[in-house]
């Protein structure tokens, strides 16, 4: 089995809707993230995946994040923007735009203040 990471960043502000503390008033953060991509063969290349394409495809699904109000968009308009439904929403949005029969999106760390982080991961299947 083989694993791939690729980190990037993206600045955003968000609340937290019925949570008790500050955090239930409009702030900002700059969240990193770690993508996690697995799977058993290489291509003929002896790669797993491109990582100009793993990267591409973070920028593409960055822009929807980076400097917003994470409340306003569409996937957060019922649903609170924490740690782990951001890293979620990623997950879906990357596994779209990246999984194939040989390699998939395994797990995605997302990362709001230094030292804690938020992971979201499915069965290994894809």
């Amino acid at each position: 089995m083989f694993e791939l990471s690729v980190k990037t960043h993206f600045s955003a502000a968000h609340q937290l809707v019925g949570y008790d503390g500050p955090c239930a008033n409009p702030h900002g953060h700059n969240w990193d993230v770690e993508i996690f991509l697995r799977g058993s063969r290489l291509n003929e290349l002896g790669m797993l995946m491109d990582f100009r394409e793993i990267k591409g495809a973070l920028r593409e699904t960055m822009k929807e994040l980076d400097h917003v109000d994470l409340n306003k968009l569409p996937s957060f308009v019922r649903t609170n923007p924490t740690s782990e439904n951001i890293a979620r929403y990623l997950h879906a949005s990357l596994a779209g735009a990246l999984n194939s029969g040989h390699h998939w999106v395994h797990k995605v760390t997302v990362c709001e203040t230094p030292g804690t982080t938020a992971s979201y991961w499915e069965d290994d299947c894809v």
